[in-house]
């Protein structure tokens, strides 16, 4: 029988990378496993609401395994999402890290705590390779979140081409944005049955970041 996987699915085009490696593989993805905040909804990391999440689940023909945490009980949770997968017949869960060590280690901690696999299918390659990738398979992403140590406002609410990663590089910026430096909200591309539509609303400072609200 088929092995199946879910994916830890931040929204950003890194685990969308790593989703589209994996179908192309033929791998079976049943659950696209969200975090989103416990008293906002919100996801956590790139902020994305969880009608926008729902929007995407529907496109990519992906059930959503939503799961609600604190800053408390995050890795928990999490563990609790995991097993919601195994429930559905996972046996493996996608993540779209790349090379810091401590984030696969985070990764590996939670799989091995509730018996499941974990793959990683971007692990230590090219990080400005697998972003020029993520462009050229004809993704679509909106720069979400920055953080203002490295990035100004004015990318926010950019789409994320050859152009913008230049301007990233030109900012003495990693151009895949792994350390932090911006976050991306998938809206369409290859996988994608339509395009996620969404409308800007506002953009808000939280201390070193700045990010749009989108619904």
């Amino acid at each position: 029988m088929k092995e199946k996987y879910i994916v830890s699915y931040s929204t950003g085009k890194d685990s969308a990378l790593a989703l589209y490696r994996a179908i192309r593989l033929g791998k079976d993805v049943v659950g696209l496993l969200v975090i989103a905040h416990d008293e906002e909804d919100i996801s956590w990391f790139h902020d994305v609401s969880l009608s926008l999440i729902e929007s995407v689940s529907k496109s990519l023909e992906i059930p959503l395994i939503l799961v609600k945490a604190s800053g408390e009980d995050y890795e928990k949770n999490f563990e609790d999402g995991l097993r919601q997968g195994k429930k559905i017949g996972a046996t493996c869960c996608i993540f779209g890290d790349i090379d810091i060590e401590n984030h696969r280690k985070w990764c590996d901690d939670r799989c091995k705590n509730v018996y499941i696999k974990s793959w990683f299918p971007l692990w230590q390659e090219s990080r400005e390779d697998l972003v020029s990738e993520f462009v050229n398979c004809d993704f679509k992403a909106v720069i979400k979140k920055v953080n203002l140590n490295y990035l100004d406002e004015s990318f926010l609410g950019t789409d994320l081409n050859k152009e913008v990663l230049e301007k990233i590089k030109a900012k003495n910026c990693d151009v895949c944005g792994e350390n932090g430096e911006y976050h991306t909200f998938v809206y369409d591309g290859p996988l994608f049955k339509e395009r996620v539509n969404f409308k800007i609303d506002s953009i808000q400072k939280d201390g070193i970041f700045a990010h749009l609200n989108i619904y």
